[in-house]
């Protein structure tokens, strides 16, 4: 059995009753912010800003994109996929359940992190672009793309480390995967 956790909290009692929908921008009105790791909310798009970002329409990496390279957390990531795709992240970008990104309480929107999973020394840079996980005991919630790479799509959820990734890593690990994706096409 998998288990499927999204950034937006779950529906509550009175959404059922009337069959109100609620969005990934619910979830995140619903909470105060965590504090932010570095000082970047300076260079935070505006709500609405962003466009889809799947690796074959990645942004170049310059120096506006957060550097988290001195970042390094461990914890359980889960993964989120069909029923978030298509709405609005924390950054306003759509969520992509193809792409290569994962969501994260406290790290700078726009920052790169490399997720590895420490029991098959498998590895993937993701683009943080939403905010969460919301639920207890997880630390990042993955792409279903990123899940994939991982080998967590039928596990749902695993051990994990996070390698803040400074720009000059991000821009390298970012050509690696577009070479290594025209490459397989």
């Amino acid at each position: 059995m998998s288990v499927l956790a999204g950034c937006a909290m779950p529906p509550g009692p009175q959404d059922h009753a009337q069959g109100n929908s609620l969005s990934t921008k619910d979830a995140h009105t619903a909470f105060a912010a965590p504090q932010s790791y570095g000082s970047a909310f300076g260079s935070l798009p505006a709500a609405g800003a962003g466009k889809d970002n799947s690796l074959a329409d990645a942004q170049p990496i310059d120096g506006n994109t957060p550097d988290v390279g001195s970042f390094h957390q461990t914890g359980r990531a889960s993964w989120y996929g069909r029923a978030f795709h298509g709405r609005k992240t924390a950054s306003g970008e759509r969520f992509d359940m193809k792409a290569l990104t994962a969501a994260h309480r406290t790290l700078p929107l726009g920052s790169y992190v490399r997720v590895s999973v420490p029991a098959t020394s498998k590895s993937v840079v993701v683009k943080i672009n939403d905010r969460g996980p919301y639920a207890r005991g997880r630390v990042l919630d993955l792409s279903f793309a990123a899940a994939k790479v991982l080998g967590l799509q039928h596990a749902g959820t695993a051990k994990v480390n996070i390698e803040g990734l400074s720009r000059q890593e991000a821009k390298a690990a970012q050509a690696e995967m577009l070479a290594a994706n025209s490459t397989t096409n």
